[in-house]
């Protein structure tokens, strides 16, 4: 088994990178798929009515307003992990 140590940690902005890097792999079927696996229904329909109430405001059109209910609960997943990770950081270890 790997273990990984402080230098190994990862920058917020290096797992955002991997996020976009993995997004950008995905398609459309695969990334609801392991969105309806992995989150309770009621945070999908919330995100899926949120993007397009925001898609509408500011006038998002074509494929990135099919995807923006995916990319901004994957942004919120994303925050959830950076809290999550910095949860287990121990002031000694900051």
């Amino acid at each position: 088994m790997d273990t990984f140590g402080p230098s190994d940690r990862i920058t917020r902005t290096e797992l955002a990178r991997e996020l976009v890097e993995l997004f950008e792999q995905l398609d459309s079927a695969d990334i609801n798929e392991a969105l309806a696996k992995n989150v309770p229904l009621e945070n999908l329909e919330f995100f899926a009515a949120y993007a397009e109430d925001f898609a509408e405001l500011t006038e998002i059109e074509g494929d990135a307003r099919g995807q923006l209910p995916n990319l901004m609960l994957l942004g919120y997943l994303l925050r959830l992990l950076e809290e999550r990770l910095a949860a287990d950081i121990e002031p000694a270890d900051a």
